[in-house]
């Protein structure tokens, strides 16, 4: 643990380094290329003015919205092409073909939609993760070992025993990786979203530093945004993976 808190350690000093190097050689103008002090001046000057924070606030709030949703739908969608092959023949295709349209391209439906509103975020937001979770539900279903199922029919397992006892744990360990997958392409669609209106949140701040041109706000604002997306895949996704595996006996010993 030491060891791997070293390594990291090392190579981001490594890479603030090779930063100040280039900031210093001035290649670039630094309003075009800022050193790693400034932009980490702005990041401490929108903290103190709790622009930042109601920023993250705001951005947190319609990401929890449109992925607990999509987690419903995305699970139903799931289970229902996982265990009934109509559902999987037509709906399924459905699924699969819209996984592959970018989640930007949701906006303009959602403008036109909802209008210039919160709505029209928090739904590009659901159909940002819907399909990668969908997916990754169908996945587990199908990765079920038919002889839990047949088992569970034995012992007189009614359908709704069956889903509560056999399908939903035993989806568990495929589907993991999805919703991990699924909050990704979520916070990727929230900040393009944010981007392109004035909506309040993080992708404001960008558009702010750039009508300012101020680079170091938008170096910094990304930062920020990068350091939420690891904090929430290592501290929550990583965690429950691990959770995951080791309860289902999938855990590799070091």
């Amino acid at each position: 643990m030491l060891l791997k808190a070293a390594r990291l350690a090392l190579f981001y000093a490594a890479l603030l380094a090779i930063w100040e190097v280039v900031a210093l050689a001035e290649f670039w103008p630094p309003y075009l290329f800022p050193s790693p002090r400034a932009v980490f001046e702005s990041v401490w000057e929108y903290l103190e003015n709790h622009l930042i924070i109601e920023a993250l606030q705001t951005s947190l709030k319609r990401l929890a919205i449109g992925y607990l949703i999509s987690f419903g739908i995305g699970t139903v969608i799931g289970v229902l092409t996982g265990t009934v092959r109509w559902v999987d023949e037509t709906v399924g295709s459905l699924v699969l073909g819209l996984q592959s349209l970018p989640s930007i391209t949701w906006l303009p439906l959602a403008v036109l939609w909802f209008g210039l509103n919160e709505q029209a975020i928090i739904f590009v937001v659901l159909m940002g993760s819907l399909f990668s979770i969908s997916i990754s539900a169908r996945a587990g279903v199908r990765s079920i070992p038919p002889l839990l199922r047949r088992s569970a029919q034995t012992f007189g397992a009614r359908r709704w025993q069956m889903y509560r006892y056999v399908v939903l744990p035993g989806m568990l360990p495929s589907m993991v990786q999805g919703l991990r997958l699924g909050w990704s392409f979520a916070w990727r669609s929230l900040m393009a979203g944010e981007l392109l209106f004035v909506s309040g949140g993080l992708g404001q701040l960008l558009n702010l530093g750039r009508d300012l041109n101020d680079m170091s706000l938008v170096v910094a604002i990304m930062l920020v945004i990068v350091a939420v997306g690891l904090t929430f895949d290592r501290l929550l996704f990583g965690r429950m993976e691990a959770w995951v595996l080791d309860r289902w006996g999938l855990a590799v010993s070091a």
